[in-house]
């Protein structure tokens, strides 16, 4: 038994309240280290000693390239958990408790792992909506600015002494008039990038946080529509850009008048005064901005009028316009005391508000039910790049990854991430696929079949490619003809709001060998199972026998019978229950 490879953390995704009468304990090992583990479990708070603890078996969960996951879910008779783990390797058996290895138990209630109390505050619990939300990704300047009609016409406008730029035309009132095009495709939600009042055409410089853009249009304008939208049975997410302000955001702008005598001059990181607006770009400001923009000075989320200022600004648009969540701009750089009170305030006008994080990198810090019901998953993009659009790794290094990815989080966390392909800040995945189709519907057809959150950028569904920000940021090409990547997302978005396991399914490896680039994986409830084979490699493959019998979904390359077997052409797929 490889002992380095055992872990577990109490109070984490390893030991998690599912709800208030379920619980969940994962135990990490070296991967086919174990032919069983158990759980024990006791009441820490009876009266009795020792302890009376009950054996449960547990199951191997996922596994990754090093290490196995085993699991299991209580529905516990105990507010209160004492609780430790039996490993039985080939010729070793040992008890695993207070990260110690052990012969034998203590009466020491103490020294056993603990579950201290399942409170319900503590729960992580996403909105319900989440599970089966299908998400397009909005850059309003970029999709529409009538009815499958955008102007591309730059634009200057005034509004009380300020300029605001946008560079293509885009509106509200587009996003509004093309409500049939984005519910046609089977979305039931959308995700906007800024709308709020700034000087740039991305609106990621904010001057005014409870105002419209003007380039965009109006309140009311926005206003109806959020209720076009939920008419037609679709969510309205925008994004929230509170790390960093606009350097024309009136507190700023007063810091620079007014120096140390103004009352904002604590509301951002490292002023200098007097504060200078640098005019060359390359100039570094003396004040701390979101990454080297000297535009965009970084607000500071320890000051209390800064949290209450923007909690106000959150419970604004989600109580007078009826938004249904926000996006968090650069996430991970703001501290904790401000999301925890964001989030509060969010969740105090509507508990089902959906609050997502960008978070770059392992977002477990961040999903704790306090914070963010979801993060950007960005590593979720990473794998598929090496998998599907380079074509660098085998199956089983990508089944690793995305377990590794799934095993960082408590399940529900899980169902929620935003699952994207690519977004407003990185290259289109059509253009990482050498604009190979192929690579990229099998990419589609696995986000629109792996637990979370599918999030699509808009224009994707036709074929907008490019690497480069002005290319990535591209007009809606509305003139130009629907592809066949349009009716392969159409006919995924589809499958997947149709079947229930691809939402809210277990997830299972079923095939995922070194060298090989045939996937396969499956997706579980207790009344369906669905399986989905990708075969990334050039060359036809064969399949396991369960597929000799399948009722197929949808497929493309796939054929045999139980006869001759069955196999899948290169580059296919087929997606079947089972």
């Amino acid at each position: 038994m490889n002992r380095s490879a055992v872990l577990h953390i109490p109070m984490s995704e390893y030991a998690y309240g599912v709800d208030e009468e379920h619980v969940t304990f994962r135990l990490r090992c070296g991967r086919d280290d174990l032919k069983h583990c158990f759980l024990y479990f006791g009441d820490r708070a009876c009266r009795q000693t020792p302890v009376i603890f009950t054996k449960q078996e547990m199951e191997v969960a996922a596994s990754d390239a090093y290490f196995d996951y085993y699991e299991v879910t209580l529905e516990h008779p105990y507010k209160r958990i004492n609780y430790y783990f039996e490993l039985i390797a080939e010729e070793e058996r040992v008890l695993y408790y207070g990260d110690c290895f052990m012969d034998g138990c203590v009466d020491d209630r103490s020294e056993y792992y603990q579950f201290p109390f399942n409170h319900r505050a503590d729960l992580v619990k996403p909105p319900g909506w989440a599970k089966d939300a299908i998400i397009y990704n909005i850059f309003p300047d970029s999709f529409a600015t009538g009815r499958e009609y955008i102007s591309l016409e730059s634009m200057e406008k005034e509004k009380d002494g300020e300029i605001f730029r946008g560079k293509l035309g885009g509106t509200i009132k587009g996003i509004t008039e093309n409500v049939d095009y984005i519910k046609g495709l089977g979305f039931n939600a959308i995700y906007i990038n800024p709308i709020f009042a700034a000087g740039e055409y991305h609106k990621y410089d904010l001057i005014d946080y409870f105002h419209i853009d003007p380039c965009f249009g109006t309140d009311e304008e926005f206003r109806k529509m959020v209720q076009v939208y939920h008419e037609n049975g679709l969510k309205v997410i925008v994004d929230g850009v509170f790390n960093h302000c606009g350097w024309r955001f009136f507190a700023f702008h007063d810091v620079v008048e007014k120096g140390e005598d103004s009352p904002y001059k604590d509301w951002f990181y490292r002023l200098s005064f007097p504060v200078i607006r640098p005019e060359d770009a390359e100039t570094y400001p003396d004040y701390e901005c979101f990454g080297y923009e000297r535009m965009m000075p970084k607000l500071n989320g320890q000051n209390p009028e800064v949290i209450e200022y923007f909690c106000r600004v959150c419970r604004h648009w989600l109580k007078e316009f009826q938004i249904d969540g926000w996006r968090l701009d650069v996430a991970s750089e703001v501290n904790d005391e401000f999301w925890n009170c964001f989030y509060k305030a969010a969740k105090e006008v509507n508990p089902d508000a959906f609050l997502i994080g960008e978070v770059w990198e392992s977002a477990r810090h961040w999903l704790d039910g306090k914070k963010f019901d979801s993060t950007m998953n960005y590593d979720f993009r990473k794998h598929c790049r090496r998998f599907f659009a380079e074509e660098s790794i085998d199956a089983f290094e990508f089944d690793g990854r995305v377990t590794n990815m799934r095993m960082r989080y408590r399940e529900q966390s899980v169902y929620a991430q935003l699952n994207l392909l690519d977004s407003h800040d990185v290259s289109r995945f059509l253009s990482l696929c050498g604009n190979d189709e192929k690579r990229y519907k099998l990419a589609i057809i696995f986000q629109m079949t792996f637990p979370g959150v599918p999030s699509v950028f808009y224009g994707d569904e036709r074929g907008i490619s490019g690497e480069l920000e002005e290319e990535y940021r591209a007009p809606m090409p509305w003139k130009e003809e629907k592809g066949t990547t349009f009716a392969i997302y159409k006919i995924a978005i589809a499958m997947r709001r149709e079947h229930e396991a691809l939402r809210r399914g277990r997830y299972e490896t079923v095939h995922a060998k070194k060298g090989d680039r045939l996937y396969i994986y499956a997706r579980e409830l207790p009344s369906d199972k669905i399986v989905i084979a990708i075969n990334g490699n050039r060359h036809r493959s064969r399949l396991p026998g369960m597929f000799a019998d399948v009722d197929v979904i949808w497929q493309e390359g796939f054929s045999g019978s139980e006869i001759s077997g069955a196999v899948l052409e290169a580059m296919g797929f087929v997606i079947a229950r089972i």
